[in-house]
């Protein structure tokens, strides 16, 4: 699956999410992709940087949720504070804004379709294609360790 599917079936868990209320299930695809691309990845590329949010979730205390996702079996579920605690909370809120959403409804939206995007992004639960490869864990490790 690459970026752009991956980040249209984020953007179609996001809309279909009861968290995300009336404005996440109203909102167009295009808008809401762009939003999630801007939010876990670089802005620029249109990408979305798995590597970096496992980084963040291994060093967040979030290993075994990570895990979950990137497993066969079922995935762990996120709490608003993990959600928070991932992206932090301006980011949070400036996808909010850009959404026209409250900050409570991008949450929980985002609570249901980052498990979803980084279950799909890990096919079959392998870490190392989730993270593009040898080069991709070589990145990922510099991250961890400050290098």
């Amino acid at each position: 699956m690459d970026m752009g599917d991956l980040l249209k079936m984020g953007a179609s868990a996001f809309m279909n999410s009861q968290r995300s209320g009336e404005a996440g299930s109203g909102l167009d695809l295009g808008s809401l992709t762009s939003a999630l691309s801007g939010l876990t990845g670089d802005s620029e590329e249109g990408g979305l940087d798995i590597g970096s949010l496992l980084g963040k979730m291994q060093s967040g205390g979030m290993a075994e949720m990570a895990a979950s996702f990137l497993g066969d079996g079922e995935n762990q579920e996120m709490a608003d504070s993990d959600v928070t605690d991932l992206f932090g909370a301006d980011k949070i809120s400036e996808f909010a804004s850009q959404l026209g959403m409250s900050e409570t409804e991008a949450v929980g939206g985002l609570r249901d379709a980052m498990p979803q995007m980084m279950d799909q992004a890990s096919s079959g639960g392998s870490l190392l294609d989730s993270i593009g490869g040898i080069s991709g864990a070589i990145g990922l490790a510099g991250k961890l360790f400050g290098r």
